[in-house]
Formats: structure tokens, C-alpha cells, sequence
């Protein structure tokens, strides 16, 4: 059944007019009036909703039924992804969306490509949220990962987290799997690099404030592919998957 995000307060019986963007898909899936689709905006659950009027800009849904259904990890998983160039960063959100992530933490590293400055941080965030949406209604979920605004390294590192903060690096001792076999599921915080990883520095610093460095193995993988391929490990590991 076709799934759809809406970013409005839902309820039982109302009428909903959905965004232009979802109504176009529809057009796309040639959906006709009476068809049942599902809809969700992010506070969990999601409703049955017949579909009403279809114009061409302009799609009218009545919500019939709620359902409380999740499709949540047991435990909080962060990504704190150093930016990396081009478009990677849309590639890891959308994944780290149906791996279960549920907060995505864009880093500005010392070897960060990508430059995001205020004016622009407004159209990434934006564009960013509509990758985790389309992700979410692709996945089956029904609550959006929470996305905070690019943060200087430096300055993120040295705040205070309740998770355990995980820093991925070549220079680990331990391997990631080997630690989280051994460990109770929890709250977690993954840290992935750059292109080019971190700088010792700032590996220090992350150590000083706490981080558990650690390593994914003999193979050095890519910034797109180290940290989704830490959550998938994880997640396995402690049943999630």
C-alpha cells in the first residue's frame, strides 16, 4: 500500500489536503479516487486514508483509521557523519534512515570537503529532511530520525551526550563487532570521518571527552560506506536485524 509523509497535525475523520509533492506522486502511481493509501507525520502511527479529490496540484484525503504499528530500534543510534563532498551525504542519510538511525549529526571536520555556511545550512537542512522522509516512506517507518544542524567537530565533541560515543578509526585496537558482541544492546553514538578521517588532533580530543576508538576491521572503508556499514553491524549483533 502506498505510503505518504505529511507534516500536519492528523487526527480520525479529518479531510487533509496533502503537499504538492505528494500529490504528484500520486499522479505518478496513477492512483484513482476511492484507493486507500497510508499516511504519517512522523509522531508515530500512521493512518488509512481513502483518497477524496485528485487535481492536478491538489489531493484531498479523508484518514479513516489509526494504527499504532513502529518500525523503531529497541535503543538510540547516532550518526555523527563528517561531511563528506558532493552528493555522499544524501546517499548516507537515506541509508542510515532504513538502517534504523535515529538521529543523523552532520560533522564539519578539519578535512571536510564541504564548506556549509549559515546562508546555506537553511537549504541543506531542508533538502536533507526530504531524503529522510521519501526514506521513511520507502522503509515502512513512521518517525522521521532527527536531524541536527551541521556543528564544528570541535564544538560537538566537546558537548556532553548521555550515549556511549563510538569513534571508528584505522587506529583502533578493537574491532567494533568484537566490542558490541560482548556488550549489552544501549544507546550509541557512531563517529565516521571524512574523506581522509579525522586528523590526530582531533582524535585526541575525541578520546579526551570520552570516545571508545575503535575499528571496523582489516580494510579501511570509505566515509559512505564506514558508518552504515557500523550500524548494520550493530544493529545484527544486538537483534535488531
Amino acid at each position: 500500500m502506498p505510503r505518504f509523509y505529511c507534516n500536519e497535525p492528523m487526527r480520525i475523520g479529518m479531510l487533509l489536503t496533502l503537499p504538492e509533492t505528494v500529490a504528484r506522486h500520486i499522479h505518478v502511481l496513477r492512483l484513482t479516487p476511492g484507493e486507500i493509501v497510508i499516511i504519517f507525520n512522523g509522531e508515530g502511527g500512521e493512518f488509512h486514508a481513502s483518497l477524496c479529490e485528485i487535481e492536478k496540484k491538489r489531493v484531498v484525503v479523508e484518514l479513516k483509521t489509526f494504527s499504532p504499528r513502529e518500525a523503531e530500534s529497541a535503543h538510540a543510534l547516532t550518526l555523527a557523519q563528517g561531511l563528506p563532498e558532493g552528493s555522499k551525504m544524501d546517499w548516507i542519510i537515506e541509508k542510515a534512515v532504513e538502517l534504523g538511525a535515529t538521529a543523523i549529526v552532520p560533522l564539519a571536520a578539519s578535512r571536510s570537503v564541504v564548506k556549509v555556511t549559515a546562508e546555506r545550512a537553511e537549504k541543506k537542512m531542508a533538502h536533507w529532511q526530504g531524503i529522510m522522509a521519501a526514506a521513511a516512506e520507502q522503509c515502512g517507518r513512521n518517525r522521521l530520525p532527527h536531524l541536527a544542524e551541521p556543528v564544528n567537530f570541535s564544538l560537538w565533541i566537546s558537548q556532553q551526550d548521555l550515549h556511549r560515543r563510538v569513534l571508528l578509526s584505522p587506529r583502533g585496537t578493537q574491532s567494533l563487532t568484537d566490542w558490541a558482541r560482548h556488550q549489552p544492546p544501549q544507546a550509541l553514538t557512531l563517529i565516521i570521518g571524512p574523506e581522509g578521517g579525522f586528523t590526530e588532533a582531533e582524535e585526541s580530543l575525541a578520546i579526551e571527552r570520552g570516545a571508545l576508538c575503535l575499528a571496523m576491521g582489516e580494510r579501511v572503508l570509505r566515509t559512505e560506506t564506514a558508518g552504515l556499514a557500523a550500524l548494520a553491524a550493530v544493529q545484527a549483533l544486538w537483534g535488531e536485524l
